[in-house]
């Protein structure tokens, strides 16, 4: 039988130099009566790209509404000086919107339907709807978990218990479709059958079933559901343990779309050689990789004897002005390194602002006041300074170049489909 731990192809050497991200392009601008547009400032700004920058989609002004009161006191919003949750709210939506192209929806099944039978469908069709409606390609997290589960499984035997999954799964992914098109359809298997935290009703089904068994269920129950979805086999574990988990869900004739790799980093930033160890192992297999869950801080690392990121709950978490600016490096080499492989094809950054962000972490890119984080401010230089917005004037120069009058070449991350869509503005002749 042939290997599934492939060895390295040329497809999958990283380069740093990101080539292989970006396509170049020469416009030529035309006044309305068709003549070039010469001698004149414009700004094109490239408006979609292959690269799925991504973060939670939230519904930023319930966040606003909800959580300006709490145990933990990071995790509140703050409101500047005359301001209403709405105007926080719109601030921190135009800066999601500024910088990220794709969005993560929570689906958690514990939230999602907390009472038997009546699932909040509605005001998450309504939140994925205006998503969509500004452009934002979206995925459902997750199908099945053993966590944040439907309390009410608990008065179910193990047979119904998978019944209700299997249900579960062909009502979300049918009702969603087209909307939602993209999911991460199992979510943390290798711990899922000794998960001993709290009790519930998927961890008594995978112990029942297997890790392999409840894989197959899902991935078929979504595929058979909507076939042109894409699925996620989605993991915190990065051990051998998620590998050999991945090389028996492949052995047993299970299609994986994507492998979801997690990379919440409370306790310290990997490296870009940590990370590389990591691409390479999980990219042997073929299967294009989404980083789904991202977190680097600016504030103090959690101690590094702390086993479950769970247990470790501060009074207070504060953000530091020098930890802003260690989080900006390590975000931008963070993502410089994922874009330098050819296998990564989405980051997910885990919440904007430090208002709600998991654990209480000062983890935010945005203040909980709705300001912009240094690191926020070097993301959005990464994804539209360099990569996606550049400022020329045309003229003779250009012409030279290009041969043409009216001429403008860029480099940007490469188009969606082949399709360069640009937008660009003039204030007039000059």
């Amino acid at each position: 039988m042939t290997s599934l731990f492939a060895p390295p192809t040329p497809g999958r050497t990283p380069d740093p130099s990101l080539a292989h991200r970006r396509a170049n392009a020469t416009l030529t601008l035309q006044q309305p009566d068709g003549t070039p547009l010469a001698d004149t400032d414009v700004t094109v700004e490239q408006t979609r790209h292959t690269f799925l920058f991504a973060n939670i989609a939230e519904d930023f002004l319930a966040t606003a509404q909800t959580s300006t009161a709490g145990d933990v006191p990071q995790n509140r919003v703050e409101l500047l000086d005359g301001e209403s949750p709405q105007d926080w709210a719109d601030r921190v939506e135009a800066l999601w919107h500024d910088v990220y192209n794709a969005g993560t929806l929570q689906f958690y099944w514990g939230s999602f339907e907390p009472e038997r039978g009546a699932p909040r469908t509605e005001p998450m069709r309504r939140l994925a709807q205006r998503y969509r409606d500004r452009g934002t390609v979206l995925k459902g997290h997750p199908l099945v978990w053993h966590t944040v589960c439907a309390p009410w499984l608990l008065d179910e035997p193990v047979d119904e218990i998978e019944r209700l999954q299997r249900e579960r799964i062909r009502r979300d992914v049918a009702e969603f479709a087209g909307l939602v098109d993209m999911w991460d359809v199992i979510n943390e298997v290798v711990i899922m059958p000794v998960f001993d935290k709290e009790d519930n009703g998927i961890t008594r089904l995978a112990r029942e079933r297997g890790r392999i068994e409840m894989i197959r269920m899902g991935f078929e129950e979504s595929r058979a559901t909507n076939p042109t979805a894409t699925l996620l086999l989605n993991d915190f574990d990065m051990s051998t343990a998620y590998e050999c988990l991945i090389e028996g869900v492949l052995e047993a004739g299970i299609t994986i779309d994507r492998l979801g790799l997690q990379s919440h980093m409370h306790q310290g930033y990997w490296g870009e050689e940590k990370t590389l160890d990591v691409l390479d192992r999980f990219s042997r297999y073929g299967i294009p990789i989404h980083f789904t869950e991202t977190t680097l801080l600016s504030g103090d690392p959690m101690p590094a004897h702390i086993k479950d990121l769970n247990d470790y709950a501060p009074a207070t978490w504060p953000s530091t002005e020098e930890g802003e600016q260690r989080q900006a490096d390590e975000l931008v080499r963070h993502h410089r390194t994922l874009l330098s492989h050819p296998s990564v094809e989405a980051a997910t950054y885990w919440g904007l602002t430090d208002a709600g962000m998991w654990l209480g972490a000062p983890g935010g890119l945005v203040r909980a006041d709705g300001t912009p984080k240094p690191a926020y401010d070097a993301f959005r230089d990464l994804v539209k300074g360099s990569g996606g917005t550049a400022r020329r004037r045309t003229g003779p120069m250009a012409m030279a170049a290009c041969g043409s009058r009216g001429s403008w070449a860029t480099t940007g991350f490469r188009p969606v489909a082949r399709r360069r869509r640009c937008r660009w503005t003039s204030p007039g002749p000059p």
